[in-house]
């Protein structure tokens, strides 16, 4: 694809975003509304039309080469990635549950569920390529060096020497002819066998028709079946059954496309290079060329200020300190009658702070009263808010959005590049951004220059001594502000290096490599019945697609994104709740994966053992988060979480201390800020093991995984088949064993693969096809999640914060249906009367 085609897809994203932005601006001027269907249709359509943009954005982004755009691009994709997650927040707050259904929202907008698909932002992995080979390389070196990872050994294959390699050819060929000859010999042998035994008996030799009639019967079946299989695979074609021949083989158009990809980025690297230089460059060239004319001009506008205020004051001004903004202050559009009326008004300020304290005091008590007052009418007013309806929240990424939309309006909407073919950077547009700094460069200059000329000034004309202000005199001292100092949290390892304590922590096994995972490799298919259940009052489970999209947006785009992760709804801590198998661990290295995490081992297994002691303890955790927070992003991963938070440890697990952690992680969790991109993620099978009230305080955000439906387990198959080197025929049944696997999780299914799929089998595949037969056994062998235990998880999941409020307004919905419904009926019965009374 060309630029113009990329610069096409940039304008209609900046074209819709600029109708989405009108349309949320217009929003805020209307009424709360009353109707929870109507709130969350919008939330909904905003959230799907946000999604579109930010698929093309981010397509526009890794292949746009022209790097000033790359930057107005890369402004306005974290403003639309942080919009996203502020309207998720506020569907979750609204409908209080994690999961939601916009089925009947994309077919009225004729979209399939592909297009609200997160896309995970390739910039996050391509901009740190380096740092992060450079840590695989760190880590895998202290890995071997501590004998914690082991070394395959090469094997030595010793050289034959050239008579000995002719001796080996020579024996291997000799045996091959001599099985030829054997089997040469052998077929003579029973020919004259069967001559012999035809004389003794006196049959006939063959009768020549009944031979090419039978030859004739057998090829003749043989062609029209093959017509018959023929027409019956064009058939199934036609009606979309069976995929095209050629859509199993890839097509030389798309690998050229992906060439072209690649060459692209290769490219817009070289101009990231080449800009970066040119700020540089281009910077000098203007402090040397424009440099002197800027310092003139400012010289020759602060004598004229000076001259102005003294025509008008009769005395020369004071001169604004650094601190004020030095000759900024200046010549920000003021007259000097206005200056001279500001320092009239300081002067009375002045004098106004000479007056006695007391005064000062009797306002404080008059304020403190107010305060209380206005304190008592706002919590009026906010219980009126919320009996009045919803009213969209005020939003942190608005202002950004709008400010990548201006830019993009006054520098590139109509801006003429038919001179820039190769999109190599703009001189003019770095001219006008560095004129900015070169002009602040010089100003700081001037000011000192011309705070002595001013000096001179009043010695000469008014004959003012120069008063020094001496610090630490009545004037200078700065009241202290009252209230709690914060603590300042004590460095535990001050004299360490983040090298010495990454080394510790990797050899102690805390920090360890994450498994190469992709999010994508998270196979499932999307719920098409989510909101007709919901409709019906009947809480849908949630599929495996609704799962990988909560892990993109908890996990990987605030991870991932610095200017997302502080200003977006803070997601401390994650936890991951399900049966065995439905891939937890998978979706923990795929976060580290495609964000370039580090991955901290804190498990209750793992830790046992490790820094023993309450000094321990706080030790091993000060390491942990000191340098999760200095190389992040980073995930800390906490295995089996519910042995944190036993009700009652088992006496197997005593000696392991399950419950180390338990005080110290909320502490943790309340220390970590909004700059700090590091996330807690807790995997569990059991969680109705652990005391539900401080489990819930720490994950507050929790997301309960199901076992596989139908639709996901048909994907699965086909997936984990062709992953592991197999081959979907038409003897293999996909749906019979989509079918048969109810009940089993992702982690069953790969066990049977890999256990039917051998390197034996593998060869033999290209004779004897696959068949749905083979994988029953290996998967019998496996117990399945049955239904009893997936209804554990949702009694457990009811019980939980967010649970319970789901359910709690799915209690009043019913009351308020059935007060409704009562209402009519009493106006019905009332009308009744009415009508039997005149009758009378």
């Amino acid at each position: 694809m060309s630029h113009t085609t990329y610069n096409k897809m940039w304008a209609e994203a900046q074209e819709a975003l600029n109708g989405l932005l009108q349309r949320e601006i217009e929003d805020k001027s209307l009424k709360p509304q009353k109707d929870h269907i109507t709130v969350f249709q919008t939330l909904a359509t905003f959230y799907i039309k946000y999604v579109q943009i930010f698929c093309n954005l981010e397509t526009v982004y890794d292949q746009i080469v022209h790097p000033q755009k790359r930057l107005v691009i890369r402004q306005v994709l974290e403003g639309v990635m942080g919009r996203i997650l502020e309207l998720k927040n506020e569907m979750v707050e609204l409908e209080n549950s994690e999961f939601h259904y916009f089925d009947d929202i994309l077919q009225d907008l004729k979209l399939s569920p592909e297009h609200i698909e997160i896309p995970i932002p390739r910039y996050f992995i391509k901009e740190k390529v380096k740092v992060l080979r450079e840590r695989e390389k760190i880590l895998a070196q202290i890995l071997i060096n501590s004998g914690l990872q082991d070394i395959k050994p090469k094997k030595y294959v010793k050289p034959l020497p050239l008579e000995e390699v002719i001796r080996v050819i020579q024996i291997s060929e000799r045996a091959r002819q001599g099985r030829l000859r054997a089997t040469f010999m052998k077929q003579i042998y029973l020919e004259e066998k069967r001559e012999r035994q035809a004389r003794l008996q006196g049959v006939k030799g063959p009768n020549l028709d009944a031979a090419a009639l039978r030859i004739q019967k057998v090829w003749r079946g043989f062609t029209q079946w093959k017509k018959t299989v023929k027409m019956r695979e064009e058939e199934m074609i036609f009606l979309g059954m069976n995929p095209p021949p050629q859509f199993q083989r890839i097509s030389a158009s798309v690998a050229r496309v992906h060439n072209v990809e690649t060459k692209r980025r290769e490219v817009q690297g070289r101009h990231e290079t080449e800009y970066k230089k040119a700020l540089v460059s281009i910077k000098t060239h203007l402090r040397e060329i424009e440099g002197p004319d800027i310092k003139e001009s400012l010289q020759d506008q602060i004598r004229q200020w000076f001259i102005e205020c003294r025509h008008i004051t009769g005395k020369f001004p004071d001169y604004p300190n650094e601190e004020e903004g030095g000759s900024t202050a200046i010549f920000s559009q003021k007259t000097p009658d206005q200056v001279a009326a500001e320092l009239a008004a300081k002067e009375e300020a002045a004098a106004v702070k000479k007056k006695p304290k007391e005064k000062g005091k009797k306002e404080k008590k008059k304020k403190k009263g107010k305060e209380k007052g206005k304190g008592k009418e706002q919590k009026g007013k906010t219980a009126t808010e919320e009996e009045e309806g919803w009213k969209m929240a005020p939003s942190n990424f608005l202002p950004i959005m709008e400010e990548g939309n201006n830019q993009y309006k006054d520098i590139w909407q109509n801006r003429d590049e038919r001179w820039n073919f190769l999109q190599e950077y703009d001189p003019e547009l770095i001219k006008e951004e560095k004129r900015k700094e070169v002009e602040e460069e010089i100003r700081v200059q001037v000011d000192e220059l011309m705070r002595q000329e001013l000096k001179n000034l009043k010695l000469a004309v008014d004959r003012e001594k120069d008063k020094k202000r001496k610090k630490g005199k009545k004037g200078g001292k700065k009241k202290k502000k009252k209230g709690k100092k914060k603590k300042k949290e004590k460095d535990l390892t001050p004299d360490r290096t983040i090298d010495s304590l990454y080394k510790e922590l990797v050899e102690e096994g805390l920090l360890i490599k994450p498994k190469t995972a992709k999010l994508s490799d998270y196979v499932g298919e999307y719920s098409y019945l989510g909101t007709t259940l919901r409709q019906v009052d009947i809480e849908p489970m949630p599929s495996l697609t609704d799962v990988r999209q909560l892990i993109a947006l908890y996990g990987i785009l605030p991870l991932g994104s610095q200017a997302v992760h502080e200003k977006a709804p803070l997601v401390k801590a994650l936890l991951l709740a399900g049966p065995t198998g439905v891939g937890k661990k998978m979706l923990v290295h795929a976060l580290c994966t495609e964000t370039g995490a580090n991955l901290f081992n804190l498990s209750a297994s793992n830790i046992a053992g490790k820094y023993p002691g309450k000094s321990g303890l706080q030790m091993m955790l000060h390491m942990v988060f000191k340098v999760a927070k200095q190389l992040q992003p980073s995930v800390i991963w906490i295995g089996d979480a519910e042995k944190t938070f036993y009700k009652k440890v088992p006496k197997s697990e005593k000696e392991m201390e399950p419950k180390r952690l338990k005080k110290n992680l909320p502490k943790i969790l309340k220390s970590l800020k909004a700059e700090d991109r590091v996330l807690v993620v807790g995997t569990t099978q059991r969680p109705f093991d652990a005391d539900l009230q401080p489990f819930c305080k720490v994950y507050k955000k929790i997301l309960l995984i199901p076992r596989p439906d139908y639709a996901s387990r048909f994907v699965l198959w086909k997936h984990i088949i062709l992953q592991n080197g197999g081959a979907v025929t038409k003897s293999l049944s996909i749906s019979c064993l989509a079918k048969v696997s109810d009940g089993f999780t992702q982690g069953h299914i790969v066990y049977a693969v890999q256990t039917v799929l051998s390197e034996r089998r593998l060869r033999q595949m290209t004779n004897k096809p696959l068949t749905a037969a083979e994988f029953l056994s290996s998967l019998a062998r496996q117990d399945p999640v049955y239904k009893e235990e997936e209804e554990t998880y949702k009694v457990w999941y009811a019980k939980t914060p967010l649970g319970k409020a789901r359910a709690r307004a799915l209690l009043e919905g019913e009351e308020v249906g059935k007060g409704k419904g009562k209402g009519k009926d009493k106006g019905g019965k009332k009308g009744g009367k009415k009508g039997k009374k005149k009758k009378k």
